[in-house]
């Protein structure tokens, strides 16, 4: 960590303390022989499908499923926000194919991320607070069943290594975003983007180039 020179010592200690107590916390409740930072007021469920790498921290709120077929797999060096959701499976009926982190990963505060079809995230990428993921769709195409009934289908979702998602912005099922793209805030993505696009709008176009 580095450290601005204006924080109090009082503050200081206190954060210490406290990555010390949810770093012993993380490693006692998710079995693992190095430091998971997990607060107390977090929610893991179906832990033998999530597998973590080191210093993964989960702050308070987070609610994180791993009922999947590949599971959900975060690398090293991961920041979950507060109150973020990371949910694979939508029904038991079937369940939804998994999540895979890269290393050095930030997800913002209040995200939700769904992995029903499949994600994809790349190493030091990182997301606004907000932010929402859903690689899964709806059929409708018969007009006398209803929509709840007719089931859903997946084309997943890759976002690149070395991204920066903006706050709410909303990435849709097929999304493929290159290395070094930038999302704006508020966007919502759907579509294949190449390496380096800043992207934005409702629905997200390319609005210029980072070279």
């Amino acid at each position: 960590y580095e450290i601005d020179v204006d924080i109090p010592l009082i503050y200081l200690l206190l954060f210490i303390l406290g990555k010390i107590f949810s770093g012993v916390y993380g490693m006692i409740s998710l079995r693992s022989l190095y430091p998971i930072y997990r607060n107390r007021n977090t929610l893991i469920k179906c832990k033998s499908k999530i597998y973590f790498g080191r210093n993964v921290q989960i702050s308070r709120g987070c609610i994180i499923d791993g009922l999947s077929h590949e599971g959900i797999h975060f690398g090293n060096n991961v920041s979950i926000g507060l109150n973020t959701t990371i949910l694979c499976s939508g029904s038991l009926k079937s369940i939804g194919k998994g999540i895979r982190i890269g290393n050095n990963v930030g997800l913002g505060t209040n995200g939700f991320y769904g992995g029903a079809g499949g994600v994809e995230i790349g190493d030091d990428t990182i997301f606004g607070n907000f932010v929402s993921i859903h690689p899964e769709n709806h059929n409708y195409d018969n007009d006398i069943i209803p929509i709840r009934q007719q089931g859903v289908n997946h084309k997943g979702i890759r976002i690149g290594n070395n991204c920066w998602i903006g706050a709410k912005a909303t990435i849709l099922d097929g999304t493929i975003l290159g290395d070094g793209c930038i999302v704006a805030a508020g966007a919502v993505v759907t579509g294949i983007f190449p390496g380096n696009s800043i992207v934005g709008g409702v629905p997200a176009k390319i609005i210029k180039t980072r070279i």
